[in-house]
């Protein structure tokens, strides 16, 4: 004898509730169930049926989904879950050790670049360093709210096991993460390219790098403008979730695709930016590639960027966003801290040298004063600064013509001993290339310069 739906949804329910000693049971599920298991081969008593029926599971989803509301839904999917047993799943232990290392290892190299620029570079603190300082800043921040924002109040989990109100909070810090994900974007390219303009600023790509900064500039204005304000009433943005609240938001797919297009496209466009320098450079053909392959690190910030790409699909779709959200949060994270790095590795390299020359190649031998050159700015009372150049030969040819009387009186002292040397009427230097990658100016010159009236380079020209 058929049981009537009530009975049957009676029985299902008490089984499952005895099940988790619970009563706490959405009336509307108690009917779906009841009706899905009239067309199920299942018994109403047979849990372990009813849990591996996928159909049966499926059916009582859209119709739960149609019927209840969305926190009865989450309970009722968090109910049979537990009485089914399901696997616990639990990732925010991973994506908080992911941000954290990624953001220490960001602030280390930052930190480093800074260090060397202010201490042993010949020059001083560039826009380019001001913007990779500011992007640290901003990128901490996102590292304290992944921490304590995020794996504090579910990512990585089932929303159904994730109490209402942390998934409230959870949403109003994926907003303010979002807000500051489109800045840190701008910022890292802003950086790139005043350390372009720094480089390739005197020579007809100037024009180029400026119009792409322009673009960059309003490209991150606007979208942090459009997440700011997507939703009328703002709040709307963090409370629509649960159906319970008025209001009306942009299409978020929509603005996360866009962006990370334009992205991508402004990413390959920067990369051309110096790569089309490096034919007019008088450099040798292997340091020109090692030029290119400096310049073509940026290709895995692009990479990565297109890996973020397939975490965009299932947050359209999502019905899951805790769980489904860890995806774009995590690959966000990693985009921005690479970039970080990746902007770093000029000065990363200059700092490997410095402190490893054998093993990296440099000429510097020896602790003597005779190894050391020390090369005086042509501007030191501006912002550069006098450092000392390593890996660096000095070759001085004497001339006796011109100078040989005023040696002689120079060598009055006892036994010979010379009181002071004057040197040469001409010189050669010989730049090694191990600490300063490229002499930009020098490399752009048409015609060696003229031996009677060299001088030191300056610090601004070299890189």
């Amino acid at each position: 004898m058929r049981f009537s739906l009530t009975a049957l949804c009676l029985v299902v329910w008490c089984t499952l509730a005895a099940a988790q000693n619970t009563t706490d049971l959405p009336a509307c599920a108690t009917s779906c169930l009841g009706i899905a298991l009239e067309r199920s081969t299942c018994a109403a008593t047979d849990t372990a049926c009813i849990c591996q029926d996928k159909p049966l599971q499926a059916s009582v989803q859209g119709c739960v989904l149609q019927s209840c509301t969305v926190k009865d839904a989450l309970v009722n999917q968090n109910v049979t879950a537990t009485s089914c047993q399901a696997p616990v799943r639990d990732r925010s232990a991973k994506f908080n050790a992911i941000s954290t290392s990624l953001g220490a290892i960001s602030t280390t190299v930052v930190a480093l670049r800074i260090a060397y620029q202010h201490f042993a570079a010949p020059t001083s603190l560039g826009r380019d360093d001001w913007f990779i300082l500011l992007l640290l800043c901003v990128g901490l921040s996102s590292t304290f709210l992944n921490s304590f924002g995020f794996v504090s109040n579910g990512i990585g989990k089932d929303i159904w096991t994730v109490p209402f109100e942390n998934i409230t909070r959870l949403i109003q810090f994926f907003y303010i993460q979002e807000i500051l994900y489109f800045a840190q974007i701008a910022l890292l390219k802003t950086s790139i390219l005043f350390f372009y303009m720094r480089i390739f600023g005197h020579t007809d790509i100037r024009k180029f790098i400026w119009g792409t900064m322009i673009f960059n500039a309003a490209f991150g204005v606007v979208f942090i403008f459009i997440a700011a304000f997507q939703c009328k009433p703002i709040s709307y943005f963090w409370t629509s979730w649960d159906g319970e609240h008025q209001g009306h938001c942009l299409d978020i797919n929509a603005i996360v695709w866009a962006n990370a297009g334009i992205t991508i496209v402004l990413d390959f466009w920067m990369l051309t930016l110096p790569l089309s320098q490096i034919t007019t450079l008088t450099l040798h053909w292997k340091k020109k590639i090692g030029v290119t392959l400096m310049f073509c690190v940026g290709t895995f910030v692009t990479v990565v960027s297109i890996l973020r790409l397939q975490t965009l699909v299932a947050f359209a779709k999502t019905r899951n966003p805790t769980w489904d959200q860890f995806g774009i949060l995590t690959w966000s994270t990693i985009e921005i801290n690479v970039g970080i790095i990746c902007a770093c590795m000029p000065s990363l390299r200059l700092i490997l040298v410095h402190f490893f020359p054998r093993i990296l190649g440099s000429t510097r031998q020896g602790t003597s004063d005779l190894s050391r050159y020390y090369v005086k700015s042509a501007s030191n009372t501006g912002n550069h600064r006098s450092r000392r150049h390593f890996g660096t030969e000095s070759h001085a040819r004497s001339s006796n013509r011109d100078r040989g009387d005023a040696e002689s009186a120079s060598s009055d002292g006892p036994e010979g001993v010379s009181q002071g040397i004057m040197f040469t009427k001409s010189f050669n230097v010989d730049f090694h290339d191990e600490t300063r990658l490229v002499p930009m100016k020098s490399l752009d010159s048409p015609s060696p310069p003229d031996p009677t009236h060299s001088k030191p380079q300056g610090p601004e020209d070299n890189w």
